[in-house]
């Protein structure tokens, strides 16, 4: 009996120890499965905490304005590419370095401050750097520095401020002239005189005309970029633009010569865009050319693109201009626009055809030695390959 009861005792012993160490063994289990995730929790929330930062250093990357910010001690934290093109910058972009530090170091006594940096280049440029302090509720978070290229807004404003100015200007002149006869004429007996006036009315009509057709034609075609394409054969259009031309060229006794291929060039265009461009630039070279001074167009496929080129024997434009040409009302001799009716319209009407088509328009001209204008437009493979089957370069001879 006794041994029968030691026995139960002991199982009851054991089976208590087993429970309490059971007990114990589910606790180290369960703080361990809450340490794990906790720690997997944490793991967690450092991945989302990295990919956000990594979401924001490239979105701030990504944009095309500067962002540098700071702690409230002034110290830079972060930089984006923008910015940091400026850090081990020399010359002139330097100078865009020194404008951050020294805004940060405002911003950071609670000043919100800017500054403009002219970078003369080349390429010429202007930056624009401003700083402000980042608080919140009464606590300082530092600042942000941010730098904003402005040339290009800079450059449009002014296109802007010179449309304005000489579209009045140019509105201003003939109106000016049309009021003026008119009330001249009103009061005219003599009828040889009032012809003459009537004459003039008529010029200054013709004159009001053409700068409405010119603003109307860039307008459209500024507005058509996306006009359906077909082949068009340069030297047509070279013709239609000769023929709309010969009044004016043989007006001032300017000869035209030609030299073309007689196999045909073939461009993927828009026939009246195109029309307007050559037209245009035989136009202004005819204006700036003396009386006998001959100005030659000629054309040739040149790898995968055809060269339109017109030369003449004029004026010549000074370097400086030459970059500015293309700008509408652009005019490089105001006096001499006067005489020869220019308003500055053509060659930004030659720039916008060139674009639309995906080709471009150069310049090269030597003052008092005259100018050379190359319309590039480029050439489908089809069209390619039936005009290198056929090149066979024989120049047409010189069209009065």
């Amino acid at each position: 009996m006794i041994v029968a009861l030691v026995v139960v005792a002991a199982v009851v012993g054991l089976v208590l120890v087993g429970a309490v160490a059971w007990r114990e063994h589910r606790h180290f289990v369960d703080a361990e499965e809450s340490r794990r995730r906790d720690d997997e929790m944490h793991r967690r929330h450092e991945d989302e905490v990295a990919e956000s930062e990594t979401r924001l250093r490239l979105s701030l990357d990504a944009i095309t304005q500067g962002v540098v910010m700071a702690d409230d001690a002034g110290n830079v934290l972060y930089r984006n590419s923008f910015a940091r093109q400026f850090t081990e910058a020399r010359h002139g972009e330097a100078l865009v370095e020194a404008a951050v530090v020294e805004l940060l170091a405002e911003a950071a006594r609670g000043r919100a401050v800017e500054r403009e940096v002219e970078l003369f280049g080349p390429p010429r440029r202007c930056m624009l750097v401003s700083a402000m302090p980042l608080a919140l509720e009464g606590r300082d978070y530092g600042s942000v520095a941010l730098i904003d290229d402005i040339t290009e807004p800079q450059r449009l404003d002014a296109m802007r401020r010179d449309f304005v100015a000489n579209i009045s200007h140019e509105l201003r002149t003939p109106m000016g002239a049309l009021s003026l006869l008119a009330e001249t004429l009103a009061g005219e007996r003599d009828t040889e005189v009032a012809s003459r006036l009537a004459m003039r009315v008529q010029a200054e009509a013709i004159r009001l005309s053409d700068i409405m057709d010119d603003l109307l034609e860039l307008s459209r075609i500024e507005s058509d970029e996306s006009s359906e394409r077909a082949p068009v054969i340069v030297q047509h259009v070279i013709g239609d633009a000769l023929s709309r031309l010969k009044p004016i060229a043989d007006e001032k006794q300017v000869p035209i010569e030609t030299a073309l291929p007689a196999f045909d060039l073939i461009v993927q265009a828009d026939r009246r865009q195109l029309t307007s461009a050559v037209f245009n630039l035989l136009d202004n070279a005819v204006k700036y050319s003396d009386a006998h001074r001959p100005v030659r167009v000629s054309a040739e496929l040149s790898g995968d693109c055809v060269e339109l080129e017109v030369r003449d024997q004029g004026y010549g434009i000074p370097l400086r201009h030459q970059r500015r040409v293309f700008e509408r009302f652009y005019q490089v001799d105001r006096s001499r626009e006067r005489t020869d009716g220019g308003v500055g319209l053509g060659l930004a009407i030659v720039s916008h055809v060139a674009t639309n088509h995906g080709g471009e328009v150069r310049v090269d001209s030597t003052e008092g030695d005259g100018s050379t204008f190359t319309l590039v437009l480029p050439v489908s493979d089809d069209d390619l390959t039936e005009q290198e089957e056929s090149q066979d370069f024989q120049p047409i001879g010189a069209q009065a």
